[in-house]
């Protein structure tokens, strides 16, 4: 049986069943990022979000409005679109040409029978919402609520103008272990001493209580200054509300003389939202079970973890900056994108290795130190989730 304080048995990382569980049981309940409204300027703009099996397109309308639908043809079930991203007036499936509005609605079949019922036969919705900014999207047809997460997150996302963001850079990192270990490894700190020391120069997270709570009383000292106010929020994991989308936000200062995530410490785009100066801190955002955000003062970084299959999962990161920054001026994308791209190219390292470990015969798991425990509080509520009914 699972020990209680102790990493996941084995049987979670290698067995199909457990897999297809947390499928209908985690991610398929859960509404993850898939993206920013900045990337979706004009009507037709679209881009495919996979999870799992899933495959949602996602499209803004001639509406304005961002909708998703299943990316599975009504005829006989194609995938409809090929492309990962683009701009189309329709979508046309490309197995027998059935062709669907960007409402979803079909509007050519051919040969179809006279009683055909074109109304019944549009693509399918999936669930899919703004929040401030973000895009998220969930594959259940009972998704938990939003409401709450945007009333609550509406002040600290407005400080950093998260409406108003543009996505500067994305990049999709292909990891080749269960998806688990990719957000149990983000969970924690206890690692980046070890292995980020790039990271480790800047982030105060791996301090000790007693340091941590001197640098972080610097930082909030300066904060009012800076346009920032003090907010904390916990709504994560076991701490969710039932019913209710996970979420929250807390503010970390870094180490003296960083005022942002780059390789010098200093600015790498202009100062969001309200903020006037920099406080030398960094946000920790969370909305659901694998989506993530770091907002500096002067850009913000969104992480969603995605299982492909059993044995493979996805990383996506998106770079964000002022919607009104430009490329070559304001920002450049090597700079910007330095610190959280060696550090996933290093944890992408850590992760295959754990994986190939917990796959020995000889792996058991050992007990959470002091300095994991969001990735315990992360390992109960998965525990939690999978006992519950469907």
């Amino acid at each position: 049986a699972q020990k209680p304080g102790h990493a996941l048995d084995q049987r979670f990382y290698v067995d199909e069943e457990i897999y297809a569980l947390e499928l209908e049981r985690i991610v398929y309940r859960n509404w993850i990022v898939a993206g920013h409204q900045s990337q979706f300027a004009k009507p037709g703009d679209y881009k495919v979000f996979k999870v799992g099996g899933e495959s949602a397109i996602i499209v803004r309308g001639v509406d304005g409005s961002i909708k998703a639908f299943a990316n599975v043809c009504r005829h006989r079930g194609s995938l409809v679109c090929l492309q990962a991203t683009g701009n189309t007036r329709k979508f046309v499936c490309p197995y027998h040409g059935w062709t669907y509005d960007t409402d979803g609605k079909l509007i050519a079949a051919r040969d179809m029978p006279e009683d055909f019922d074109w109304d019944a036969h549009g693509l399918r919705p999936v669930s899919c919402d703004v929040v401030h900014g973000l895009i998220l999207v969930c594959f259940s047809d009972k998704p938990p609520s939003l409401d709450n997460c945007k009333k609550e997150m509406a002040e600290p996302m407005a400080m950093f103008g998260f409406e108003d963001l543009k996505v500067a850079a994305f990049k999709e990192y292909a990891i080749p272990a269960n998806w688990k270990l990719s957000i149990e490894n983000y969970q924690e700190c206890y690692h980046c001493a070890t292995a980020h020391p790039d990271y480790a120069r800047m982030h105060t997270l791996m301090l000790d209580r007693r340091k941590r709570d001197r640098v972080q009383k610097h930082m909030q000292d300066r904060m009012e200054s800076c346009g920032l106010r003090e907010i904390y929020i916990d709504h994560i994991d076991t701490a969710a509300r039932p019913g209710e989308i996970g979420y929250g936000y807390s503010r970390t200062a870094m180490f003296e003389g960083y005022k942002t995530g780059s390789k010098d410490g200093e600015p790498v785009a202009p100062l969001l939202g309200t903020l006037t100066d920099y406080d030398g801190g960094a946000s920790d955002m969370t909305f659901g079970a694998m989506s993530f955000v770091l907002a500096y003062s002067d850009h913000v970084v969104v992480y969603v973890f995605t299982p492909v299959d059993l044995k493979n999962s996805r990383c996506d990161i998106y770079w964000l900056v002022r919607g009104d920054a430009e490329e070559g001026k304001d920002y450049n994308v090597d700079e910007l994108t330095w610190l959280w791209d060696v550090t996933t190219e290093a944890d992408k390292t850590i992760i295959v290795n754990n994986y190939k470990g917990v796959q020995s015969r000889y792996y058991r798991p050992g007990p959470f130190s002091g300095m994991e425990n969001p990735e315990r509080i992360y390992v109960e509520w998965l525990l939690q989730e999978l006992a519950r009914p469907l």
